[in-house]
């Protein structure tokens, strides 16, 4: 190891914000990937964004600056060209970066799922046989160089190696993954750097025997390294439980602590530094500075550094970019600056102490829900209603979202067009999709959501009890951003949100046409929450206000609603202890939003890339009649689990995150096995997810495609 270990600065941060202030990086990467800009413009974006953050996290008088966290699509994907774990058929691909997250004309892109428990998508490690390690530190070294040039000496921040293998089902090969590691480690001494950063959040989850080893193993043979930087275990989204002795006995000199999720550490650690998180890099609430206090205090260790919990990616840039919030919601706010110059304020601090007990909380009676009847009963009545063929098609619900209802939504906020044109052009955008949709084939129809910034924003601003941002953007994946609401008080519903737009839908067409709505569980974790509530009060709250909103769908006509709930899986929680509870109520309370609703009223839901399979008996218990899935990014794997299934199932056809057009025979090949997997007359024939991302042109060309398919796979089966 080095002869002399640098101590460790006094405050930090663990990652922060990428996408630039004013979304800087979403317009390079789409001028990129539309041809309008060249790869050295985007580069040059990309280096401005990063001098930015530096300059800002040294004007707010953070010690410790990382680099390595920006990113132009994903940090797991960089992690893999990283480590040379490039799939041999992307290598020649003109961008072989850009192909692996989003695919080309030729080439399917790789899985994309969520990143533990956020909404945050990474893209999947494929790691096979043939995969060859090989290192390519040109990024992380060059971040560090056009810190230095600034005048900003930083810690490298990368993916741990057994993070990086768990996500990519291969563990199995730790000792070559290490080599790179080592190689790494060498280079950033010889590059001068005194600290890497080493992101391990797998180790928060339930280990086997086996894995607790391979991190023994790992940073054994890392701190063995030398010379090297001193190396910086960073763990986040919950305790580190029983690895946090498998690191504690290793010859790492700092670990990273979630004490926001997890406790204190009963772990003897005064041999270490210990990189505290007591500012949580998940929520948008101000930090107690007592009880921020008080926890540090009662961390035993060498050093104690003051953090926040995760990266602040997950959190706005500031603020002060939030003129129209209430003055007294705004007073409990901190986004990313502010949670910056919390840590700062801390580390400045005495911080000895004890922790206090947290405060008491009874939780809520169970709450017993109207049932509907079985689903046999339910599925004759909707089958002698709605008439629809074999293998109906549908969408999702979002159709593209083109620049003029964009330019439209900013003029009616800039009071350059009144809400009566406004509206004039969102009933002409529903008649566009209604008829697209009318001209292709498609069975069931969606109204295309034209009126929808966010399929959980649109919501929030019409519930009380929520607050929505100017400019709170943060990053989904790539260049997708949402401005996640603030959940602050008691949720109601002050009148019908939905109604109109689904019933003008529904007077253009013969056609069943789905009412569109978001679940309770996901309206909940795509917002900042409340923390004076239990989450589970919070979303039986909601709950109630979409099941009103079913009832008012009903009796407006509409024969099919949809109440989506792609957030189930993500909100499980990491450890298998406290799994059961939450979908227990998490399940109820969907069928609470949704008990409403008659026999003959067609209820949907969906559910996309958050590896469903594994929570299929819960999927099953939201007794809602069709399950629309993704499945066609991930290769149809959930088909392997849903023999069991007992409803009506749309596995995806149609990757709708790629802009690349499926053929009619691959959509084909998914229509068989899906056939094969289920009765073909539970089958439903749909996208992976809503199609708000992508150009008419594209959805046009691939569901003209996925019709033509269903077409030859119905004429099969009546053969």
């Amino acid at each position: 190891m080095s002869a002399f270990i640098q101590q460790f600065p006094a405050s930090t941060v663990l990652g922060y914000p990428r996408i630039g202030p004013r979304r800087e990086l979403k317009r390079a990467l789409e001028a990129y990937w539309d041809g309008r800009a060249t790869r050295a413009e985007l580069d040059q974006a990309g280096a401005e964004i990063r001098e930015h953050t530096w300059r800002r996290l040294a004007e707010l008088g953070l010690e410790g600056l990382p680099s390595n966290t920006f990113s132009l699509y994903d940090q797991v994907l960089d992690t893999a060209v990283l480590l040379g774990a490039v799939p041999a058929r992307y290598r020649d691909a003109a961008d072989p970066y850009f192909a692996m997250a989003r695919g080309t004309d030729g080439l399917a892109p790789l899985r994309m799922t969520k990143w533990f428990d956020t909404n945050y998508h990474y893209i999947v490690p494929e790691i096979g046989p043939e995969t060859v390690f090989k290192l390519d530190a040109a990024k992380p070294l060059a971040e560090v160089r056009q810190a230095r040039a600034l005048g900003y000496e930083t810690r490298p921040v990368v993916v741990g190696p057994v993070t990086f293998l768990l996500l990519g089902s291969a563990l199995d090969r730790l000792d070559e993954a290490l080599a790179c590691y080592e190689e790494l480690l060498s280079a950033l001494a010889t590059e001068g750097v005194a600290w890497v950063q080493l992101d391990e959040p797998a180790l928060v989850g339930d280990r086997t025997p086996e894995e607790l080893a391979a991190v023994r193993t790992a940073y054994e043979r890392l701190g063995a390294l030398g010379p090297r930087p001193a190396l910086f275990v960073a763990s986040y989204f919950g305790d580190l439980g029983e690895s946090l002795p498998a690191l504690a006995a290793t010859p790492v000199e700092a670990v990273g602590i979630d004490l926001v999720r997890g406790g204190v550490p009963g772990v003897d650690l005064s041999g270490k530094t210990v990189v505290a998180g007591v500012v949580s890099g998940r929520d948008v609430w101000r930090t107690s500075p007592e009880r921020a206090l008080a926890a540090l205090g009662a961390v035993r260790a060498g050093q104690v550094v003051v953090s926040t919990s995760c990266s602040l990616q997950h959190v706005p840039y500031s603020v002060a970019d939030e003129p129209d919030l209430a003055p007294e919601l705004r007073e409990r706010l901190a986004f990313a600056e502010e949670k910056v110059a919390e840590v700062v304020a801390l580390a400045r601090a005495d911080f000895r102490g004890s922790v206090p007990a947290g405060p008491s909380v009874a939780l809520p009676a169970p709450v017993v829900a109207e049932e509907r009847a079985p689903y046999a009963v339910r599925a004759a009545a909707q089958a002698a209603h709605l008439r629809l063929p074999t293998l109906p098609t549908t969408t999702i619900g979002s159709f593209p979202q083109t620049g003029e209802l964009r330019a439209a939504r900013a003029a009616v906020t800039a009071g350059t067009l009144t809400r009566e044109e406004y509206e004039h052009r969102v009933e002409a955008e529903i008649e566009r999709a209604i008829r697209l949709q009318e001209r292709l084939g498609l069975d069931v129809l969606v109204h295309g959501e034209p009126e929808r910034n966010d399929m959980v924003q649109y919501f929030a601003e019409h519930l009380d009890g929520f607050a929505v941002t100017r400019n709170g953007w943060v990053q989904s994946y790539g260049s997708r951003c949402t401005r996640p609401p603030i959940l602050h008080g008691d949720v109601s519903r002050p009148g019908p949100i939905t109604v109109r737009w689904s019933t003008y839908a529904q007077s253009l067409t013969d056609r069943p046409v789905k009412g569109m709505l978001t679940g309770p569980v996901t309206i909940v974790a795509w917002s900042f929450v409340r923390d004076d509530l239990p989450l589970r009060d919070v979303v039986f709250q909601v709950a109630d206000a979409v099941r009103e909103e079913v009832r008012d769908l009903e009796a407006a006509g509409l024969s099919i609603v949809q109440v989506d709930e792609p957030a189930l899986r993500e909100l499980l929680p990491l450890r298998r202890a406290a799994q059961d509870d939450y979908l227990e109520w998490a399940v109820a309370a969907y069928r609470r939003a949704t008990s409403g609703a008659s026999d003959r009223t067609q209820i949907h839901t969906h559910l996309c890339y958050s590896d469903a399979d594994q929570i299929l008996a819960a999927i099953d218990g939201l007794d809602a009649d069709v399950t629309t899935i993704e499945s066609a990014r991930s290769g149809a794997r959930i088909l392997g689990t849903v023999q069991a299934f007992g409803r009506g199932l749309g596995p995806g056809v149609y990757d709708i995150h790629s802009p690349r057009v499926p053929g009619v025979e691959e959509v084909e090949e998914l229509l068989r096995g899906a056939v094969a997997a289920l009765p073909a007359e539970r089958v439903w024939v749909n996208p992976d997810c809503g199609l708000k991302t992508r150009t008419y042109e594209q959805v046009e060309a691939a569901l003209a495609n996925v019709v033509s398919a269903t077409r030859r796979i119905r004429a099969e089966l009546d053969a």
